[in-house]
């Protein structure tokens, strides 16, 4: 029988993964978010959660890790003998912890209820894991030296902390059992396994495993074991996909395998194909060093290469700095425009180092702050920001602004403006209170206790990361700057330039909903008024104008202690959600439909010039603090790699990159391709697209998140 080379088992795993995904669809129905490295859930799975006599909910650190505990003991295990790495994940405890419930209990906060719903804000109150782990603390300890490290801490302090170091040991002990269940299961598979390519790899997954249960990693296999397990076990205890620099961190053992023989560069491609497979963290590539010096090393290449072969969805982001490698960043692109699944996207040294304008950052963090999320970024093991997590609903706050001066009686834009500037000050003040709520309780509530593992002063002071965090820089995203500034421009254009339209035409129309012909019209007039992102229009001065209102009161907003806001534009894949909170617009928008995406134009705001135009216009209403303004881009560019595709589209993202653009989320994409699957996603069950910051395969999204990828779809440059 043939033997199955590497390129073999790469290709058969691709196969699994999308087989996975769709029965995963099966069983848990659309998935409107990341695409995970789960596999299902076996027939006849459940769970029953440890809590507390007389609660439904979980609070506390060992009331997390006896239920972390439990949770591990339960979860089905997972080897396939084509890979080389061991385990997966099916299940999260964020499902059954019902944090909500654990506040409301003990932390309630119904004064400011009312406010965040008035406003329509995610405060942030109850967020998990939106930090990013220094995985060169886990990878220089291992497990057990981990261990021994909070065993020796917990002798240091008094019995106020035992409970924390209790529980850190509790977490670490449960880690280190499901580890001690896959290598008695990988020994089963090989007395069993009698393909001999087949028996060499899982004899060396048995060795490698019995050495990362207990001790550090010293060899590129053990390196990259030792982090899938951390990832599938920190994914199960809170959802995190936060990654690290992946080729910067492991380049080390690679090369020392590569030196010593250990290993050959056909078993390494293998190997980080396995660890893309394991597990979709947000992990990124290349990058300045704190002078400045390029990181691009062999193992960049080699990463990028796997993720080819793999051809699977993937969180892969190449960080764009003046020094970058050249052949390195036509090669990212070359996978952006080959492949087509949406990866990798590009981050902007220049923009991201604005971080410093906030309070005490040093310069080695900013330039260390990595892209490990959606929109964001973190220090990693340093910085406590919730990047993602909080967020201002501004079309909705400027909804109530236009309401109110509809009851005043005296219109103008700049009236507007202001009765918008007072209420997002509301806004914001409503936002701060509930992130200081978050962090002042949070650690009781629901304590990080897998990411607490690998953070600066953690387990050496006893204390959760929310609460001895370097920086507390809590990110703050506006959502719809889209539709607020074309708002403002329709009415700017049509009633005070242009008098086509009458303020109390508008009111009746927006009350309406455009309803009946002569409402159309008006809706019609107002959609084809000068739009944000068409190129120095009256959109894009009252972006520019909203944009830096809304980063000064964020960035200036006094916050307790070492805590600060830092402002940004981004709306995940929640302008469904967004727009449901708000009526009718003056841009032409309907009531209850989506809010623009992002820092992103209203669909359709150009025919011409559309991703050149929009790469100009994000770039200039960047809030220029270090959290991002995503650029969120899916076209066609409708010529080929050979007629200059790949460098009309380095170009581009060269060009935003220059102009301070801080993270760019791009899909490169065949229309009709794309057309065909929204009406039948069957037709093309591997395509994966970028739906905000993170990958999915096309075929598990709703209708509805489809809808927003194929809107926001533009052809050629």
């Amino acid at each position: 029988m043939k033997q199955l080379s590497y390129q073999d088992r790469i290709a058969l795993l691709r196969e699994k993964k999308i087989q996975h995904t769709l029965e995963k669809t099966k069983q848990n129905g659309y998935m409107d978010g990341d695409d995970y490295g789960t596999v299902p859930l076996p027939e006849g799975y459940h769970f029953e959660t440890p809590y507390n006599p007389g609660e439904d909910f979980l609070v506390g650190p060992m009331g997390n890790a006896r239920a972390f505990a439990a949770f591990v003991k339960n979860h089905p295990l997972y080897i396939d003998p084509l890979e080389i790495l061991a385990g997966r994940w099916a299940d999260m405890l964020p499902e059954y912890r019902h944090t909500k419930r654990a506040y409301q209990a003990y932390h309630p906060y119904d004064e400011l209820k009312a406010g965040q719903e008035f406003y329509n804000i995610n405060a942030g109150i109850e967020a998990d894991a939106h930090c990013a782990c220094d995985y060169r603390i886990g990878l220089a300890l291992g497990f057990g030296g981990i261990l021994e490290k909070i065993r020796h801490y917990r002798d240091m302090h008094g019995p106020e902390k035992k409970e924390f170091y209790d529980a850190e040991e509790l977490t670490v002990l449960s880690m280190q059992e499901f580890i001690r269940r896959h290598i008695e299961l990988a020994e089963e598979l090989l007395e069993k396994e009698t393909a001999p390519e087949l028996r060499r790899t899982l004899a060396m997954m048995v060795e490698t495993n019995k050495k990362v249960i207990s001790e550090k990693p010293e060899t590129f296999l053990e390196a990259c074991q030792w982090v899938a397990w951390f990832n599938t076990l920190s994914r199960m205890y809170d959802r995190d996909g936060a990654g690290f620099g992946l080729d910067v961190l492991l380049y080390p053992y690679y090369k020392a395998d590569l030196e010593a023989g250990r290993i050959t560069k056909e078993d390494a491609f293998f190997i980080m194909a396995n660890l893309l497979l394991n597990e979709t963290h947000y992990y990124q590539l290349s990058g300045p060093d704190t002078e400045g010096r390029d990181q691009t090393n062999p193992l960049s290449y080699m990463i990028l290469d796997a993720a080819h072969a793999l051809n699977i969805s993937a969180n892969l982001t190449v960080r764009v700095h003046d020094n970058i490698d050249p052949e390195f960043m036509k090669k990212a692109v070359w996978c952006l425009f080959n492949d087509r699944n949406g990866w990798p996207r590009f981050s902007g040294d220049r923009g991201l180092m604005n971080y410093m304008k906030n309070d005490g950052i040093e310069l080695a963090d900013a330039r260390s702050r990595i892209a490990v999320g959606c929109n964001w970024m973190a220090i990693p093991g340093l910085e406590y920001p919730l990047n993602d997590c909080v967020k201002i609903n501004v079309a909705r706050v400027f909804e109530v602004a236009m309401q109110e001066m509809e009851q005043s009686g005296s219109f103008s834009t700049e009236e507007l403006f202001e009765r918008l500037s007072a209420h997002l000050d509301r806004a914001i003040d409503i936002t701060a209170k509930g992130i200081n709520h978050h962090l002042d309780y949070q650690h009781e509530i629901m304590p990080e206790l897998v990411m607490n593992l690998m953070m600066k002063d953690t387990i050496e002071k006893g204390e959760d990361i929310s609460v001895c965090a370097k920086y507390l820089t809590m990110g703050v995203d506006g959502v719809g700057l889209g539709t607020v500034a074309d708002s403002f421009a329709a009415i700017e254009q049509r009633i005070e330039k242009e008098h086509l339209l009458s303020w109390e035409e508008l009111f009746e129309a927006l009350r309406t909903d455009f309803a009946g012909p002569a409402g159309e019209r008006i809706r019609l007039m107002l959609k084809s008024s000068e739009r944000y992102c068409q190129g120095n229009s009256l959109g894009d001065k009252w972006a520019q104008r909203i944009s830096a209102m809304f980063a000064k009161k964020v960035h200036e907003y006094p916050m307790p202690g070492r805590r600060q806001l830092v402002p940004g534009w981004f709306s995940w894949s929640s302008t469904i959600a967004f727009g449901r909170a708000v009526g009718a617009t003056p841009d032409g928008r309907h009531a209850r439909t989506p809010v623009t995406h992002g820092a992103n134009p209203n669909p359709g705001f150009r025919k011409d010039g559309a991703a050149t135009a929009m790469a100009t216009g994000i770039a200039r209403i960047q809030t220029a603090y270090g959290n991002t303004c995503p650029l969120q881009l899916e076209m066609d560019p409708k010529i080929s790699a050979d007629e200059g595709g790949l460098e009309n589209v380095e170009r581009l993202l060269r060009t935003h990159i220059d102009m301070g653009g801080t993270l760019i989320n791009i899909n490169i994409l065949d229309r009709d391709k794309l057309m065909a699957a929204h009406k039948n996603p069957m037709l093309y069950p591997d395509l994966v697209v970028r739906v905000t910051g993170f990958t999915a395969y096309f075929a598990t999204l709703s209708p509805e998140f489809r809808q927003l990828v194929v809107d926001r779809f533009i052809d050629g440059f």
